[in-house]
């Protein structure tokens, strides 16, 4: 029996396939192929560099020790610990910026302050004017969006060149290092493929640990891949490899499910460990929690609608009726923090979603 495993995205709940890979273990349920995305991608690859015999401790120290935050300290300071910023660009940005002349031109509106004024004036007097919607407008526009000094910070915020938040890939840290990439190429390896979307010429890129596998369209995994991968808009800063800029892929294509099936068409079954389902969406209480919605609402309705297309096509496609899909369940009850206790209870979740998968067969 020939079988794949797709780990999809879905951050800091990676605790979920480090629970699923260890109840799979257990079972001695092995892949020979492993279409990854995001998060999965993290999952997926540190666990075939490990140690045989070793994969999930070592997967779990690796995540725990590496990336995920202490409970106390993330309750005041809430980002993993290789979030960090990329302090050379941001820099160079403002520094390109404070020395474009451009960069001052309609920063004092003369007209836009005189207006403000007169609207200012007719906020005073008009009483019907004095609810929190109309004030909270007032400030917007005759108050922050007139000063000077707010519209050149405004403007050096969002308008320097800084594409992310964050960097992870710098290739000579411990963290990455940490990784051995090239075990990922020993022979008795399976067959490891991950995405990236190249945002210069607008398709998916695929990247595996076989070199020269036919098609020849894959690229070969690198740091560089790994982290372009998981390179959320807003999140992590885009990476360049041979020229060409990469985001994530898994808001494309979450499973990888059309070049899983094309390019292996001998398997019998497919596992689907996903993370992220629109039942997780939850009321935002503050900034980081909405953030995490933005991103969640757009790759939940992907990956439900990916697994669908999963289903369908291996039902109504001759070649593939006989693959089996085993969609391991998402739990609704998690959350999406970058702590070590959220790590363990993701991988008690994801390993009894695991057995139940199981125990269905």
């Amino acid at each position: 029996m020939k079988r794949a495993i797709t780990l999809a995205g879905g951050g800091p709940a990676a605790g979920l396939h480090i629970g699923v890979l260890k109840r799979l273990a257990e079972q001695k349920i092995t892949f020979d192929v492993w279409a990854l995305s995001c998060i999965g991608a993290w999952v997926g690859l540190v666990y075939n560099q490990c140690d045989p015999g070793k994969e999930v401790q070592q997967t779990y120290r690796f995540f725990r020790d590496g990336v995920f935050r202490d409970d106390d300290s993330y309750s005041r300071f809430p980002v993993n610990t290789v979030f960090g910023p990329d302090n050379r660009a941001n820099l160079g940005a403002l520094f390109q910026f404070l020395l474009d002349p451009t960069n001052y031109k309609n920063v004092v509106m003369p007209n836009e302050i005189l207006r403000s004024v007169s609207s200012t004036m007719d906020m005073m007097t008009d009483k019907s004017k004095w609810n929190e919607g109309d004030i909270n407008r007032w400030w917007l526009n005759d108050v922050l969006a007139v000063n000077p000094m707010s519209r050149f910070m405004t403007s050096m915020m969002y308008l320097s060149n800084i594409s992310g938040l964050s960097r992870i890939l710098y290739p000579e840290s411990s963290f990455m290092k940490a990784i051995k990439f090239h075990r990922l190429y020993e022979k008795d390896k399976p067959f490891i493929f991950h995405n990236a979307w190249n945002i210069s010429k607008k398709e998916l890129q695929l990247f595996c640990n076989k070199p020269g596998f036919k098609p020849k369209d894959y690229k070969c995994i690198t740091p560089a891949s790994l982290c372009a991968c998981s390179a959320l808009p807003f999140v992590e800063e885009t990476v360049t490899i041979e020229d060409d800029i990469y985001c994530e892929g898994a808001l494309v294509d979450t499973v990888n499910f059309k070049r899983l099936l094309e390019d292996h068409p001998d398997l019998d079954e497919v596992w689907i460990s996903r993370i992220v389902s629109s039942g997780q969406v939850r009321p935002p209480l503050n900034i980081a929690e909405a953030l995490g919605n933005l991103c969640m609402l757009f790759a939940a309705t992907v990956g439900e609608d990916d697994v669908k297309l999963f289903r369908y096509h291996v039902k109504e496609d001759p070649r593939w009726k006989r693959v089996q899909i085993v969609e391991i369940q998402v739990p609704h009850h998690i959350t999406f923090e970058w702590t070590r206790g959220n790590l363990d209870h993701g991988c008690k979740l994801g390993y009894r979603a695991a057995d139940d998968a199981i125990k269905k067969l």
